[in-house]
């Protein structure tokens, strides 16, 4: 009920409440303006003046107790809200408290990453100091050492020089001093020898006719008992004939001993010793076997191995000699006949270690020949064929026969280039190959085919042609040298070689990328070549750059073969059809 008890000037009005009079408006302000303002000077006596006449008026009317409620009601709401205030000034305050919090919390957790990263830089300097201490005092100490060293060097030298010279020395003393003695001791020896002569002539002179006396009566001796010997053996018949007997039996012993030991031994030449012709055989020998027992026991318990185990081949030539493979190892099981085979391409692509792995995956043994030995053998030739499919019909394994550049000496007959002695060999050994066996398989090898006999030809089964390997083939094949060559003895640590770090695959993929129409053999010279430049250097430490000088110089000494190849394909190109050498340089069969 504020409204009854008047309101500074300013305030809002009260309400209107129906039946009562308007109150009047505010009093007399002109007359309080001139008086003296004090602690009451806001005080409006009139508003109490008016609440009074109101309250009178209310009591009066009828509708006093309406207003009274209406009024209550108004005080009860202005209470809420004002509640409803405070309420909301202590949420706020609890939520600005909050805030306040939460923000010290973060201004301490930002002071803490702070204060954590000041310590890591603290701590990450004074390690950094720690370590240049650490160097500088290494460095120090190595340079004392070295230091130490070279003075130790140069003490140990000086005290060498000093031993020297005094060894010097005195082996020169003892030089003098043994001249002198031999010099005075020459002089004694002269000295008695002059004095004593007349008595040393005596000794001798007695010494020499005591041995003459002697070997006369020994002479004397051993004639009386031969004589009598000779004398009782003569006289006596049945010992004369006996002796005679003896002899005659002695002596065709003997003969008949030589004779048998030469048949034996040509026997045993025919049937187990290797033939001239033969450069290389798996096939066990009898003089092999006293010479290597140890490796011929490996070789007799080895297993069989994969006929393509090291050989890199393009997948369609792979899957190829691979049915060959497997259809000489069972040809070679059920005791059948065997398929010659030729194989042609450029050199070093891998025609004479497939021939070694199919024997060694088939079960058989294997001879390597090659066809320049048969051509300065002249009228030998014909026999040393004979013994070498002699020999190999003898093998109980059955015998695979590589004949290594058969063009030498298997070319047509024809032509004038041949000799009588060559096509002589050359008969025989059609007549030799004029059947398939089971005994041996013939594998020829060459690089111009074309040359070939028309009788040859018609004894070939299987023409294989090894061509240059391509991309993949050749990153096969880097991989596998360098790890033969490189990686694998590194590991090992049992050789002064180490390698560099660097990416060997991607490596490995650059080079076979490089060395684009290389062959087999050059790309394993390769490896070699990597192995030797880590032995030549000073630590033994291969690098990626020592790599990299190796396959340029390859790679230029290729390109330098095939222009030397070229030219000689030009000056041998006098008719239309192309020169063999031509079809090696394009990669297409002849």
């Amino acid at each position: 009920m504020s409204w009854l008890f008047g309101y500074n000037k300013g305030q809002q009005a009260p309400p209107l409440v129906p039946g009562l009079p308007v109150p009047p408006p505010g009093g007399d302000g002109d007359g309080d303006k001139n008086k003296p303002k004090d602690k009451w000077s806001n005080f409006d006596p009139t508003g109490l003046e008016r609440a009074a006449k109101a309250a009178r008026e209310l009591d009066q009317s009828r509708h006093a107790k309406e207003a009274l409620q209406l009024a209550k009601m108004q005080e009860e709401t202005l209470h809420l809200e004002q509640q409803v205030k405070i309420k909301e000034y202590e949420g706020a305050l609890e939520q600005l408290k909050s805030e306040q919090i939460r923000v010290q919390a973060e201004e301490r957790r930002k002071t803490l990453n702070e204060e954590t990263k000041q310590n890591q830089a603290r701590a990450q300097y004074q390690d950094k100091l720690a370590r240049q201490r650490y160097e500088d005092q290494l460095r120090q100490q190595q340079h004392l050492n070295e230091e130490n060293l070279r003075k130790q060097e140069e003490s140990v030298q000086k005290q060498e020089a000093m031993r020297r010279a005094t060894v010097e020395h005195e082996m020169e003393l003892r030089h003098k001093n043994e001249m002198l003695r031999i010099e005075a001791e020459a002089r004694a020896r002269a000295k008695v020898e002059r004095e004593n002569a007349d008595i040393i002539r005596e000794q001798i002179r007695l010494k020499a006719t005591e041995h003459r006396q002697t070997v006369l009566e020994s002479i004397k001796t051993a004639g009386t008992v031969f004589g009598e010997g000779f004398r009782a053996f003569v006289s006596d018949w049945d010992k004369v004939t006996a002796t005679a007997t003896g002899l005659t039996l002695l002596a065709l012993g003997i003969y008949s001993a030589k004779n048998a030991t030469g048949v034996a031994g040509r026997f045993i030449e025919a049937r187990l010793g290797k033939p001239s012709l033969v450069r290389d055989t798996s096939r066990i020998t009898v003089v092999e076997a006293i010479k290597h027992p140890i490796k011929v026991s490996r070789r007799l318990f080895s297993r069989i191995q994969d006929a393509l185990e090291g050989v890199v081949l393009s997948p369609k030539l792979e899957e190829r000699v691979r049915d060959i493979a497997i259809a000489t190892r069972n040809t070679k099981r059920n005791k059948g006949l065997y398929r010659n085979i030729l194989m042609y391409g450029p050199p070093g692509t891998g025609k004479t270690l497939f021939a070694k792995k199919l024997a060694t995956h088939s079960g058989m043994d294997y001879a390597i020949m090659t066809g320049g030995d048969v051509a300065p053998m002249g009228r030998d030739g014909v026999t040393a064929m004979h013994k070498v499919f002699d020999w190999a019909s003898t093998s109980k394994r059955g015998l695979l026969l590589f004949v290594d550049e058969a063009d030498a000496f298997l070319r047509k007959r024809a032509t004038e280039k041949i000799s009588e002695d060559l096509r002589a060999t050359l008969n025989a050994f059609l007549y030799r190959t004029g059947e398939q066996s089971n005994k041996f398989m013939l594998v020829l090898a060459s690089n111009q085919p074309e040359q070939f006999d028309w009788a040859i030809n018609d004894r070939i089964d299987e023409i294989v042609n090894f061509d240059l390997p391509g991309l993949a083939e050749r990153e096969r094949l880097v991989r596998l040298y360098f790890d033969k060559y490189v990686l694998k003895p590194a590991s090992e640590g049992k050789q002064r070689l180490k390698v560099a770090q660097f990416d060997y695959g991607k490596k490995c993929s650059e080079l076979a990328t490089i060395t684009e129409g290389m062959s087999g053999r050059e790309i394993s010279k390769l490896g070699v070549a990597w192995q030797a430049a880590a032995y030549a250097s000073e630590d033994g430490i291969l690098t990626e750059a020592m790599i990299d000088a190796r396959v340029d110089d390859a790679v230029r000494q290729h390109k330098q073969k095939m222009e030397w190849l070229k030219a000689e394909a030009k000056e041998g190109d006098k008719g239309t059809s192309k020169n063999p050498l031509q079809h090696l340089l394009e990669g297409t069969p002849v």
